[in-house]
């Protein structure tokens, strides 16, 4: 019965348009409630939920991001994607996909993406010609490579979430080719998608134009490089490599590119503090939800459901993945990650997938979500910025969506794809 309550009352919440913050914390209250527990258990859960150290890296990672979006380094970021792409059919398509990709690997954040990349690409591609329900799916499902990357906050809830069954090295390795495939299923869709349309060639800048671009845009770029080196090296922890992407975007904002000014930086603040502070209140409350889920042995119900419903991995694999994205299209990122993670990770470790794979796999789903309503964060953001509406958008989505279920396919059904850089540099 108290099981029943947990999961009725979060349903109806979200149905009735409660946020989903308030829909888990209330629907665990209700809960505890009717246990007879003492409320204090909730909120102890809640505070031990965002109390560890490694948390630390969330708000160092956003930061980071906030001022890489703030102070010039999209610029070149968006220069180096054109001439390196713009010659070819829909070259300002594929210049925004290679632009989101190398933008996310900076930022970390899907959402921090298509507002820094949509906000100069979208209008430039209407302005070309080019429509703008295309340039909103490009845009955005492009951006949604930077849940991957090894700046993104969204790696560190997902290894602890996991309760320290994976390493952040391992995991920032695993998601490195994934990567790669989503860019190259997102181009192949663009490039499709421009040639049926008819969108018009642009001109190759030559070499040396490309090289110089090249050249502005490393110093932003190098951050990747450095968290990656830096965490493999055994310099600094995941923490720390945080940290670390905070100086090194202030030094190029204001020293290198001298684009952040006072201004720029108080707003990068507080849109991070803003963040933080959302990203924290979901993994406190869905810490308590979690404690809940294990006292009722959801997992272990539910890898039972599954197991009567097959015993093929291809089969099991496939159920996780239709349940995370049904439920990504619903909750936050981070709520998503942390309330499945304790149930299905169990589940898929018992039919041979390893902890990296199902997190990237998890990642991937997630980020599907942010393109799908009735959440769809990032479709939201990139349909306001291209002033189209969202059913537009959607009646065009579907060459890049599939391109990326394909690659999500891939890397659930090919373990080599996520495992083969953890396997070979870490052992």
């Amino acid at each position: 019965m108290a099981l029943s309550i947990l999961c009725v009352s979060f349903t109806l919440l979200l149905l009735l348009g409660v946020p989903v913050a308030f829909s888990i914390g209330l629907s665990s209250l209700a809960t505890l409630l009717y246990e007879g527990l003492p409320l204090a258990v909730g909120f102890q859960q809640m505070i031990s939920g965002m109390n560890p150290f490694s948390f630390l890296a969330i708000p160092f990672f956003i930061f980071a991001g906030e001022i890489m979006m703030y102070g010039g380094i999209a610029d070149k970021i968006i220069d180096l994607a054109k001439s390196m792409a713009g010659h070819v059919r829909g070259g300002l398509g594929m210049s925004n996909v290679l632009a989101c990709t190398l933008f996310g690997g900076v930022s970390g954040s899907p959402v921090a993406d298509v507002s820094a990349m949509g906000a100069v690409l979208i209008p430039q591609m209407k302005k070309e010609g080019y429509d703008a329900d295309y340039a909103v799916n490009v845009t955005t499902h492009a951006s949604l490579v930077g849940a991957l990357m090894p700046t993104s906050h969204n790696l560190i809830i997902f290894a602890l979430a996991a309760s320290g069954k994976v390493s952040i090295a391992a995991l920032i390795l695993a998601g490195i080719v994934p990567a790669v495939i989503l860019t190259l299923c997102n181009l192949a869709a663009a490039y499709f998608v421009a040639v049926k349309r008819g969108y018009p060639k642009g001109t190759f800048p030559g070499w040396a134009i490309v090289a110089r671009c090249f050249a502005a845009a490393v110093p932003g770029l190098l951050v990747v490089v450095i968290i990656i080196a830096g965490i493999l090296s055994g310099a600094f922890t995941a923490t720390e490599s945080a940290s670390v992407a905070v100086l090194w975007a202030l030094f190029l904002a204001a020293l290198v590119y001298r684009r952040l000014t006072r201004e720029q930086f108080l707003k990068a603040a507080a849109k991070a503090v803003k963040s933080t502070g959302t990203v924290l209140l979901l993994i406190g409350i869905s810490s308590m939800f979690g404690y809940l889920i294990g006292l009722y042995g959801v997992a272990e119900l539910t890898g039972r459901w599954l197991g009567g419903v097959s015993s093929q991995p291809w089969v099991i694999f496939l159920c996780v993945n239709i349940i995370l994205f049904v439920l990504g299209t619903f909750l936050d990122m981070a709520a998503t990650i942390l309330i499945c993670t304790p149930i299905f990770l169990p589940i898929c470790q018992q039919f041979g997938m390893s902890t990296e794979q199902f997190g990237i796999v998890m990642l991937i789903n997630c980020a599907l979500g942010l393109n799908t309503p009735p959440v769809g964060t990032t479709q939201f953001v990139g349909c306001t910025i291209g002033e189209v509406s969202v059913g537009t958008v959607m009646r065009t989505i579907w060459p890049f969506y599939g391109g990326l279920i394909a690659a999500l396919m891939l890397v659930t059904y090919v373990p080599a794809f996520s495992m083969a850089l953890p396997n070979l540099i870490l052992k």
